[in-house]
């Protein structure tokens, strides 16, 4: 082992559950005393190919999938994944990078009875390892999972540090929003103390829609269009609502081997036709209400939110009807970019021998290292795992001194 290095720049991958894509960011972190000092120097959202993107969903419960299909995916994912790091140490790193952090493409999340039994993420990250000649953080769930864990939601471990200070310095709870394929929400308390879980569907739904609606020609409700046009249908809505997960005590996940096309059928079972844009409203609304619910629990009035749901404007009008919404970007995390930022400091501490999960966010019998690493092409030399781990976290500009 060897002294960490006073920087260390690392490639943060992963693809979230709406499957849109392989987000990428590049991060440059130092410590002093307790805090850690992140600077974002650059991400990039860049498209599966287009087969691939199908052959993934196509393997998604409840569909079947084999062995043969399921080696074939971690193995094209891994290589979509490897071009992806190349990509962004060239152009975002100035071809000058330390580690590869991977959360990798859920594809199934394994919940029985509340308790979650395993979960699955592909991209085999000897792929990575070998494009880039980078030692390689991946399986970043697991180990949480194996104490008793959820595995997710893991944003609670850079929100836990990012907006400690905020909380202290207003006395009230600050609550975090994501909103991909799955909404999650992390509550950071003035004392430290911290609470997260996901809420219900995001996108998930609405995305499965638009696709029915507009005949495979949409992915997603682009620019909210659709359910602007609609009317929210409140049998169905009451119907949504009554699903027992929302009543579900935290911590909890899920995924979209819950709310998937199958679930969205059955919901409008032996209800009135439904046109498509009161459908889109509906499901729309669905995720505004099933958030603003668990804000209101916490005593949340405003959420620091991010993610693919911020690009649809009636998605992001729903929920500005009842909480405040302020994009992570004005605290300094690109609202599209803060899942690979977070991959990226799940990687900077699993390097540096610390914990990166948070026990009482994920429900875990305690702190754990998280992941296993792939060597690159150079021996692996880890360095001195570090006694304490920070308490919080600084996002600077490059320019920031």
């Amino acid at each position: 082992m060897v002294e960490s290095k006073t920087e260390l720049r690392v490639v943060g991958l992963l693809s979230g559950t709406s499957v849109d894509g392989i987000d990428v960011a590049v991060a440059s972190f130092r410590i002093e005393g307790d805090e850690l000092t992140l600077t974002p120097l650059g991400h990039r959202e860049l498209p599966y190919p287009e087969q691939l993107r199908r052959d993934i969903l196509a393997a998604l419960p409840p569909a079947e999938c084999s062995a043969e299909q399921l080696t074939k995916l971690d193995t094209r994912v891994g290589q979509a994944f490897a071009d992806a790091a190349v990509t962004a140490v060239a152009e975002l790193a100035d071809g000058r990078a330390d580690l590869v952090a991977s959360l990798g493409q859920t594809v199934f999340h394994w919940v029985e009875q509340d308790r979650v039994e395993g979960t699955l993420q592909i991209g085999q990250p000897a792929w990575i390892a070998e494009r880039t000649g980078l030692p390689v953080v991946a399986d970043l769930r697991v180990r949480d999972v194996a104490a008793g864990g959820h595995g997710a939601p893991l944003a609670s471990t850079i929100d836990a540090l990012w907006l400690r200070s905020t909380a202290e310095r207003e006395g009230k709870p600050v609550g975090v929003l994501n909103i991909g394929g799955i909404a999650n929400l992390t509550v950071v308390h003035p004392d430290g103390s911290v609470l997260a879980y996901d809420t219900g569907p995001g996108n998930a739904l609405l995305d499965i829609a638009a696709a029915q609606v507009t005949g495979g020609a949409q992915h997603s409700d682009v620019d909210g269009a659709l359910a602007s046009r609609g009317t929210v249908r409140q049998d169905l809505l009451s119907r949504l609502l009554a699903d027992p997960y929302y009543a579900v005590r935290p911590p909890k996940s899920t995924g979209k081997e819950y709310f998937h096309a199958a679930y969205l059928r059955k919901a409008t079972e032996g209800l009135p036709p439904i046109d498509g844009p009161d459908l889109l409203a509906t499901l729309t609304e669905l995720t505004a209400a099933t958030v603003a619910a668990e804000c209101e629990r916490h005593g949340v009035r405003t959420v620091v939110a991010s993610g693919g749901g911020l690009r649809n404007p009636a998605l992001v009008a729903a929920l500005r009807h009842r909480v405040t919404v302020v994009p992570s970007d004005d605290d300094g995390l690109p609202s599209d970019a803060k899942e690979a930022y977070l991959t990226a400091l799940l990687g900077w501490l699993t390097w540096n021998g610390l914990p990166a999960n948070v026990p009482s966010a994920t429900g875990s019998a305690g702190p754990r290292l998280l992941g296993a690493i792939t060597p690159g092409a150079g021996p692996l030399i880890l360095p001195a795992p570090r006694r304490q781990p920070p308490t919080r976290l600084r996002v600077t500009t490059p320019d920031t001194p």
